[in-house]
């Protein structure tokens, strides 16, 4: 029954409580018997030794509830920058989200970062304002914080009654009920009663506002409305639910997840206003045939081929790597072989399992518009398709973003560089923002990923998960290289190796492209009468020689390279000889191209009280930042501004002491930059 299905993710900056209230909806819909706190490390759904040390979420955990007869999948995101392809990840398998919102600091940083995000994936959403029983609470003023911040219609399904620490309950705008929360219970009863005197003409206006704004989206409501008919709640329920899928608006619900106030009637919202999976549009995929590709829609059809997108993948101890699939069509079944499109390669499904945080139970099959885990795929990796191999469609390729920061690792002893090994290929499967290569120069196992933490997570979690002795360096800025003029090189290449000549021909041409455009490689050279192996020789030879550098040995971006001619000769020319060819051709046309070295800058969003701003700012700018903006807030001022990564090392203790511990902060990359005074000392 798709119907009584819903795919949700719940999203927040980090810290508005988003776990929290995960915990909440898992026990009100007898998930768990026991409220687990992350205060004290208990939570089911961080269920990850650093994620209950850390207090903070790091992997997106998946489980399924059930409310009212609806089957609910949750899928519990974080909230920090460093783990945004967790979230990129999370919110393209989604049908709705719930976006937490803390009444008492409105639109944060990264609550900006994960709208953007839904917003790219048009994922529809409702909201949750946390902490309202909190010192500063303001509904009404983070309501509009949302509305200005993102230029959405917010309408408000209940108002509070007292905000902060007089916070008693809410106003219930389609019923026009009071509700509270019983303390003794833990918030799992609650009592409706009538609306007091002193609040029923505030609660009339709001209810006014409520209905204005949905008729107005909705013409038959409209008609009613004009017309001074009555409108049922059921009409007004399924105005909200078509105007909520079309994202026309955002409806509100409230409460404080902590103290067990507002979780029933956010859950009944998940249900009654989040589209199940056939009211999303369908699935877009391409159509891969031997000659092009083509694009096609995948309809939500339990009886259609079937279609699943492998999401996440988390490694198990016992059962090795579990691939978190969302079925977009058809019907697949444990025991039975996929086909993964993107690897060209068959896979057997040895168990399909329905995920409950940590815990798990046994699936005979999975069915479109759910969201199970496979176990036994070899060669998936995050973003892979499984489908037949009648219809070879790939769902499109998630994008990630370009890692940061380095750190040099090395094993403690010979015996455990296999383990290491072995462990940097699972952590790259699960994370794809994770990479390791070796340098060419050095011969050091080199890691790379999103920020600081994220590098600590997961050099904490090789030792203590996957017991590897390794020692690491002092995190490094992760350089780029980049050409900043056109060029064009002919190289001739001649060598006698074992007594047979070996000759080859390459003129090609680099050029800059613009910011953040990325790599592009083109041959217009005449291929006719070349050797298709000879042409993929000289192709794989330039991405290889994009990815070692120019002069310094970091990967190149924004390059483009394209190659004009190739001068073969059946008689002597060889794959070996063009390899070689090519990469010289592509140096010295990039030395003629005023080849420049990039560094990262980073966005930086500071949050501190009135008092410490010019501090902050002067914190900023000593390190060569640039101050971009400053928003006023109820609690705190906001300070945008960007920085050079490299300069950004040890910012956090600094800031802490120069605003007495009262400011944080976050950092997003934003772009690569001329770095000005070439290498200096960067390593």
């Amino acid at each position: 029954m798709l119907e009584k299905m819903r795919n949700i993710g719940i999203m927040a900056h980090i810290d508005a409580g988003k776990t929290t209230t995960t915990e909440r909806i898992l026990y009100y819909t007898k998930k768990i018997h026991k409220i687990g706190e992350i205060d004290d490390g208990q939570a089911t759904m961080d269920w990850m030794t650093q994620e209950q040390e850390r207090g903070i979420t790091i992997c997106s955990a998946a489980t399924t509830t059930y409310w009212k007869n609806y089957q609910i999948n949750i899928i519990d995101t974080p909230g920090h920058v460093d783990f945004t392809a967790e979230v990129e990840r999370s919110l393209r398998v989604l049908d709705g989200a719930v976006a937490v919102i803390c009444a008492v600091d409105g639109v944060q940083p990264q609550t900006e970062t994960v709208w953007h995000q839904a917003d790219n994936f048009k994922v529809p959403r409702i909201c949750f304002m946390n902490k309202m029983d909190r010192i500063g609470a303001d509904f009404f003023g983070s309501m509009e914080d949302v509305h200005e911040k993102f230029g959405v219609e917010c309408i408000a399904l209940q108002i509070p009654i007292g905000q902060g620490p007089d916070f008693e309950g809410v106003i219930d705008l389609l019923k026009m009920k009071e509700i509270r929360w019983n303390a003794d219970d833990e918030g799992e009863t609650f009592t409706e009663t009538d609306i007091a005197d002193e609040r029923k003409q505030e609660a009339e206006q709001w209810h006014e506002k409520l209905v204005d704004a949905v008729a107005s989206s909705d013409d038959a409501l409209a008609e009613l409305y004009l017309e001074g008919s009555e409108i049922t709640i059921e009409q007004l329920k399924n105005a909200i639910r078509k105007g909520t899928i079309n994202r026309s608006f955002v409806p509100f619900v409230m409460g404080s997840a902590r103290h067990n106030q507002g979780v029933q009637p956010l859950i009944d919202a998940i249900v009654d206003y989040l589209p199940c999976p056939t009211e999303v549009p369908p699935a877009e995929g391409l159509h891969v045939k031997r000659d092009k590709e083509e694009k096609i829609e995948v309809p939500c059809n339990p009886s259609g081929m079937p279609l699943g997108l492998v999401f996440k993948i988390q490694y198990d101890r016992e059962m090795g790597s579990l691939c978190y699939v969302r079925m977009y069509s058809g019907k697949m079944t444990s025991g039975t072989q996929v086909y993964n499109t993107g690897k060209k390669k068959r896979e057997r499904i040895n168990r399909i399992l329905r995920m409950h945080a940590d815990k798990s139970e046994p699936m005979d099959s999975v069915s479109a518009g759910d969201i199970a885990v496979f176990i036994g795929l070899k060669f998936a990796q995050t973003g892979d398709t499984l489908g037949s191999e009648g219809m070879p469609v790939m769902l499109e390729n998630m994008k990630f973003p370009e890692p940061v920061i380095s750190v040099a690792i090395e094993p403690e002893s010979l015996s455990d560089r296999d383990k290491l090994n072995e462990t940097l290929s699972i952590l790259s499967k699960e994370d794809p923002t994770f990479t390791s290569h070796e340098d060419s120069e050095t011969g050091q196992l080199i890691i790379s990923g999103m920020g600081e933490l994220h590098l600590d997570v997961l050099v904490t979690r090789m030792k203590d998960d996957f017991k590897v002795k390794a020692r690491v360096g002092n995190p490094q800025v992760t350089y780029r290289e980049a050409v900043t003029a056109s060029a064009q090189h002919t190289e001739n290449f001649s060598k006698v190796l074992a007594g047979k000549e070996n000759t080859a021909g390459v003129t090609l041409k680099v050029e800059p492209r613009e910011q953040g455009a990325g790599n592009s490689y083109s041959i217009t050279a005449n291929t006719k009468e070349i050797p298709e192996e000879i042409v993929d020789a000289v192709k794989n030879s330039i991405e290889g020689s994009l990815n070692s550098g120019i002069r310094y040995g970091y990967p190149c971006t924004d390059t483009a390279v394209t190659v004009t001619n190739l001068d073969y000769n059946e008689l002597t020319s060889s794959t070996f000889a063009f390899e070689a060819c090519a990469s010289q051709a592509f140096d010295h046309a990039c030395e003629k191209a005023s080849p420049e070295l990039l560094e990262p800058v980073m966005n930086v969003e500071i949050t501190c009280p009135k008092e410490f701003v010019g501090d902050a700012m002067s914190q900023v700018t000593q390190r060569g930042g640039m101050i971009l903006g400053q928003d006023s807030k109820t609690s705190a001022e906001l300070i945008h501004a960007q920085a050079p990564m490299a300069k950004m090392f040890g910012f956090s203790t600094n800031l802490r002491s120069v605003t007495q511990g009262r400011a944080s902060f976050s950092l997003e990359f934003s772009h690569f930059q001329v770095k000005q005074g070439g290498l200096g000392n960067a390593w």
